[in-house]
C-alpha cells in the first residue's frame, strides 16, 4: 500500500491527563497512528514533552502536572481508597487547571482534523470538538460503559455478584460521581468560555447521544472480556504498548541481572506516600524473609532510596522500560495500574498487587480471575510476611 502523505491531513490532537501509566499507552497509541500515516499531536502535562518527543510525535501543553500534585501532596496517595476524599482534592484542582484548557485546547485544536479524549481530559476534548464542529471519538484506558454483567469498577472490592439491574444503577451513580468531580472545570469554566451551554445537572452521559458516542478501549479481551451487552459503538482494541527498543540499562543493572537467578520487579509506578520510609523497609524486609533477590524501582517516591542499598539480594533504578525490564523477571508486585499490570500479562510473570487507588483494585480482581494473581494486599496494613510468602 502506498504511503499516506501527511501533509495533506489534519492532525489528530491526543487530550490526555494523568501519570506515567495514563500518558505512555496515549503516546502508543498516536506512534500507531503515526505509522498509519496521520499526523498526531499529544496535548498533556508539560512533565511528559520530553516522553512525546522522544516517540516523533508532536506536544502541546495542557495544565494538568499529577507529579507535582502528588509531590506537593503525599498523603493523597494515602486517601486514596477513600473515594469522596479523592473526589474532593480532583474537583477542586481540576477547576484550578481549568482555568488554563480553553486557551490551550483552542491553540492545540485549531487545525486538527480530529480529537481524540482519553480519560480526565475526555469531557474537556469532547467540548471542544463540539464548539470547532471537529469529530470525537472517546480513548478509554478502563471500562466505563455500562454493563448488566460488568460491575462498575468501584465495587472491585465486593464479594457479592450484583444483578443486572443494580449493575446498571451502579453505573449511573458513577457517572453522577465522576460528573460531580467534573462539574466545576466543564460547567463553570470551559462550557461557557467555548460560547457552548452547560451540560443538564446530571451531566453529559444521558443525552446527546449517550452511548452512541465512539469509544475505544485499550486493554486485552483476554484480561477483560468485551460484555456482550455493550453497543457496537464500544470497541476493546487490545493494549497500548509504548516500547522503547533501544534503551540500555547500566552495566550495574546488567551484572545484578546476570549475577543469580531471575528476580522480582518491586515498584509502583507513579504512586508516592507520604510513609515512603516505612513502605520501603517493610518491602525489604518481605524480600530478605522470601530469600529472593528483588529489583525495586522507586518511580515516583513510593518507594524510598535512602531505605535501602544495592547489594546481592536487591537493587533498586528510578525506573525502566517494562517492555525490557519485565521478561527478565520472575513475578512483579505493583500497584495495578493499567499500564503495569499490561506489561507483567505481556511478560507471561504472575503479579502480585498493592493498590493505591483507583482503577488499581479491579485490575487486581481481574488478575486475580484470571488465576495470575493471588488477592490483592492492603497497603495500608502491608506486612512483611505477606510479601515474603
Amino acid at each position: 500500500m502506498a504511503e499516506r502523505d501527511m501533509t495533506d491531513l489534519k492532525p489528530i490532537a491526543i487530550f490526555t491527563i494523568g501519570t506515567q501509566g495514563d500518558i505512555r499507552p496515549c503516546v502508543a497509541l498516536g506512534r500507531g497512528l503515526r505509522n498509519a500515516g496521520y499526523p498526531v499531536r499529544i496535548v498533556t502535562s508539560d512533565n511528559f514533552a520530553p516522553l512525546v518527543a522522544e516517540a516523533g510525535l508532536e506536544f502541546r501543553p495542557l495544565t494538568s502536572n499529577f507529579q507535582a500534585l502528588l509531590e506537593a501532596d503525599r498523603s493523597i496517595a494515602d486517601r486514596g481508597l477513600d473515594t469522596r476524599a479523592m473526589a474532593r482534592v480532583f474537583r477542586e484542582t481540576f477547576a484550578d487547571w481549568a482555568e488554563h484548557w480553553v486557551d490551550q485546547g483552542r491553540t492545540a485544536s485549531e487545525d486538527a482534523g480530529l480529537l481524540i479524549g482519553v480519560g480526565n481530559a475526555t469531557l474537556l476534548a469532547k467540548s471542544l470538538a463540539e464548539a470547532r464542529g471537529l469529530p470525537f471519538v472517546g480513548a478509554q484506558l478502563q471500562p466505563l460503559t455500562p454493563s448488566r454483567t460488568l460491575a462498575p469498577m468501584v465495587l472491585a472490592g465486593s464479594r457479592r455478584q450484583l444483578p443486572p439491574t443494580l449493575n446498571m444503577g451502579a453505573y449511573h451513580l458513577l457517572r453522577l460521581l465522576v460528573w460531580h468531580v467534573m462539574r466545576p472545570a466543564i460547567n463553570d469554566i470551559v462550557r461557557p468560555q467555548l460560547g457552548l451551554r452547560r451540560y443538564p445537572w446530571y451531566g453529559p452521559y444521558f443525552h446527546d447521544g449517550g452511548d452512541d458516542n465512539r469509544v475505544v478501549y485499550g486493554f486485552s479481551r483476554h484480561v477483560l472480556p468485551r460484555p456482550a451487552d455493550w453497543p457496537e459503538s464500544a470497541q476493546v482494541a487490545g493494549y497500548w504498548f509504548h516500547e522503547q527498543p533501544d534503551w540500555q540499562p547500566s552495566p550495574a543493572l546488567r551484572e545484578f541481572l546476570e549475577a543469580g537467578p531471575k528476580p522480582f520487579y518491586i515498584g509502583f509506578g507513579s504512586m508516592v506516600s507520604s510513609e515512603a520510609s516505612a513502605f520501603t523497609a517493610t518491602v525489604l524486609d518481605g524480600v530478605r524473609g522470601s530469600g529472593q533477590r528483588a529489583v525495586l524501582a522507586t518511580g515516583w517516591g513510593g518507594l524510598d532510596h535512602a531505605e535501602g542499598r544495592h547489594d546481592e539480594h536487591t537493587f533498586f533504578i528510578r525506573q525502566a522500560p517494562h517492555d525490557w525490564l519485565f521478561p527478565r523477571m520472575s513475578a512483579a508486585v505493583h500497584h495495578g495500574g493499567a499500564g503495569t499490570t499490561a506489561a507483567a500479562v505481556r511478560a507471561g510473570i504472575p503479579s502480585v498487587i498493592v493498590p493505591f487507588y483507583g482503577d488499581q483494585p479491579f485490575w487486581a480482581r481481574c488478575l486475580l480471575r484470571a488465576g495470575v494473581a493471588p488477592p490483592a494486599l492492603d497497603r495500608r496494613h502491608l506486612r512483611a510476611d505477606e510479601l515474603a510468602a
